[in-house]
């Protein structure tokens, strides 16, 4: 089966709607859309604070199979649902990157990743 593995920080909204729904799109931008601004920004701003689809005037598009829309602004899309998701193991992460990424008495400290495994159940290109 094909499989999408994303990580997903405990403190995220994300989390906490892929815990509720267990779907999720992957959605990639092609040339023509200005992607730093768009990822600067809804990388830097919660959901459960902005309506980011909005802020960024995007536009959803009705999923094939599950749940979730796509973006039609980033138009190669991918439909999944979980099957599997796990916690980071502290102790597996290389020392290097622990301190780097989740270094005590950071914002991050604490802040772990958890995996989501998701079957890809569709993949297409959305068109205008």
């Amino acid at each position: 089966k094909p499989i999408f593995t994303e990580f997903v920080r405990q403190s995220r909204h994300t989390k906490k709607l892929l815990d509720k729904n267990g779907e999720f799109t992957i959605n990639v931008p092609l040339k023509g859309v200005d992607r730093k601004a768009i990822l600067g920004f809804c990388g830097s701003k919660s959901g459960r604070d902005v309506d980011k689809i909005k802020e960024m005037d995007l536009h959803l598009e009705e999923p094939d199979v599950i749940s979730v829309p796509g973006i039609k602004e980033f138009p190669i899309t991918l439909e999944c649902k979980v099957v599997y998701k796990q916690d980071q193991d502290l102790s597996a992460i290389a020392e290097d990157k622990r301190l780097r990424y989740y270094a005590p008495g950071t914002a991050n400290d604490g802040d772990y990743h958890t995996a989501y495994y998701g079957e890809v159940l569709a993949a297409y290109i959305i068109e205008d």
